[in-house]
């Protein structure tokens, strides 16, 4: 008998009259929301404008969205094109399916299109926004737990996970719930990097790829818990596969970077220091006042040495 587990809701959708309001849909837009506002903090921060951040995500999330969606309907093609599937179900986004790898390497084609057409340095943007995302997938997991989908093994720990549905294969019963581990991990990643790019300065999409060899380091094993069904390379999970490379093309791409350019951009947004914006501009506008401030004490000096010289020539010649 289970002492205690967190219960899953008895329905992921409301509805509002005719409009179907659904948890999962829910969790994905207040995780952009959150996304693009403290992406927009680190962005003025770093000394860019208000509202970049947001501006280039219109590229970004649509993108995002395809891409996580394109790869869960190829990694799981046999879910919508098998016989006695309908694809049609392969549009149905609000069910649940959107793959990680997919959202990202897509969502980064479109942050590129917006960064091009603002002329902003793509690395640095995606260092910004990177704590950000990280809490946007911590805060999209639990439109899993909405759909009672994605859990592990079975277990009898006081937290685990209570499946009512039997949909789809799903067996009734308490399963780890691996929505909620990696949900507690991408927070983890959010707080890592933001201490990682106060403490070290971290530039040129370091702060990036440090996010995503965090967050591939904890999905590995998070994966590998996973009884849903998955296709499997000698013996492991083909996610797991994915996050092994990742995590080694971020690793690299950290270390070649720092040897190459090290340091911080110096500018992110072309023209938002003239308009005084982000800290960078402030601490440039100190800088001046501050050699302002120098020159008229060094004028002060010269003034004052002159008086003395000329006082010093009087006197001799009485």
């Amino acid at each position: 008998m289970e002492l205690a587990f967190i219960p899953s809701p008895s329905r992921g959708v409301l509805y509002l009259g005719p409009i179907p309001l659904r948890g999962y849909a829910f969790c994905i837009i207040i995780g952009v929301f959150v996304a693009v506002w403290l992406g927009n903090k680190r962005w003025i921060a770093r000394g860019g404008r208000a509202g970049t951040v947001a501006d280039i995500a219109v590229w970004a999330v649509p993108f995002g969205l395809v891409g996580g969606r394109l790869y869960h309907v190829i990694t799981d093609y046999e879910l919508y094109f098998s016989e006695g599937r309908d694809w049609v179900d392969a549009f149905k986004i609000w069910e649940g399916g959107l793959g990680i790898w997919g959202a990202i390497a897509l969502g980064a084609l479109g942050a590129w299109i917006g960064c091009r057409r603002r002329g902003i340095p793509m690395p640095a943007y995606a260092d910004a926004v990177a704590p950000g995302l990280a809490l946007a997938q911590a805060i999209g997991r639990w439109g899993n737990w909405f759909n009672q989908e994605l859990y592990g093994k079975p277990t009898d720990l006081p937290w685990a996970l209570e499946i009512t549905s039997s949909a789809d294969g799903r067996v009734p019963g308490t399963y780890h719930p691996t929505f909620l581990y990696e949900s507690l991990w991408c927070i983890g990643v959010a707080v890592l990097v933001i201490w990682a790019d106060r403490r070290f300065r971290l530039g040129h999409g370091r702060a990036f790829a440090l996010y995503v060899a965090a967050y591939c380091a904890g999905r590995g094993w998070i994966e590998y818990m996973r009884v849903d069904d998955a296709h499997h390379i000698l013996g492991l999970r083909l996610n797991v596969w994915t996050a092994i490379f990742v995590f080694l093309l971020a690793v690299a791409y950290l270390v070649v970077s720092a040897k190459k350019s090290p340091g911080r951009e110096a500018v992110v947004e072309p023209g938002a220091e003239a308009s005084g914006g982000g800290e960078k501009a402030d601490e440039a506008d100190g800088a001046d006042k501050d050699d302002e401030a120098k020159d008229d004490e060094a004028k002060d000096d010269e003034a004052k040495d002159d008086e003395a010289k000329d006082g010093a020539g009087s006197a001799k010649k009485t």
